[in-house]
């Protein structure tokens, strides 16, 4: 049965990734080298350093670590100027509507994120206080694929993995997921999604009483 929701944040609730790859661009562009928004696919649900790791393969750069953790910190100053600009209308179409039922039949909710600026971009969009545990960037060692944000996520919540239904964009996401024991709902294409339990264009008109039923 299950008793938790765990919502992944970036396609999810909001879509900061175009924010994410303005930023990663422009440090990309100052390396000599462009990335382009098919490429910022593989980026998704990965945690910064990685994703830094990734870019710099891709214009194949070699830098030492100190030189790694001033990009990234650099980057990340670029993000949040973008991101301190965002407001609820920036949440995702259906989201505040299944909120709404979760909140009526007193589900329990984790947010589940890599990323260490979930806590900042929930309050620009006034959602903070839709979440009973928030397990970020900050309280994590390993990234998605790896499932440690959702158990611990679980384990705040004081439920088991089996009692967990994830809500994921990333196939990265839904892996983590997977690994931890839990039931996943993937929120973009069929195609991409394919190891989701039940996937979702977005959160439109979802019901969460068919939805529950679905994925028994």
């Amino acid at each position: 049965m299950i008793k938790a929701f765990l919502f992944d944040l970036d396609g999810v609730i909001v879509d900061t990734a175009i924010y994410h790859y303005q930023a990663w661009r422009q440090m990309a562009n100052g390396l000599g080298f462009d990335i382009s928004e098919e490429f910022n696919e593989k980026l998704k649900g990965v945690s910064r350093m990685d994703s830094l790791d990734i870019i710099l393969a891709h214009g194949a750069v070699e830098l030492s670590e100190e030189e790694k953790l001033s990009l990234a910190s650099q980057k990340n100053e670029n993000y949040l100027n973008l991101v301190s600009k965002m407001s609820p209308d920036d949440i995702l179409p259906g989201v505040t509507d299944f909120f709404t039922q979760v909140k009526k039949e007193n589900i329990k909710t984790a947010l589940g994120s890599v990323s260490k600026n979930a806590r900042l971009i929930l309050e620009r969009i006034g959602m903070l206080d839709n979440f009973d545990s928030i397990i970020d960037g900050t309280k994590i060692a390993k990234g998605k694929p790896d499932p440690e944000v959702f158990l611990k996520g679980a384990k705040e919540l004081g439920v088991s993995p089996s009692e967990c239904l994830v809500f994921e964009d990333a196939v990265a996401g839904v892996e983590a997921a997977k690994k931890g024991g839990m039931k996943t709902v993937g929120l973009g294409k069929k195609e991409v999604l394919v190891e989701a339990d039940i996937v979702f264009e977005n959160l439109v008109g979802v019901d969460i009483h068919e939805l529950l039923q679905a994925i028994k």
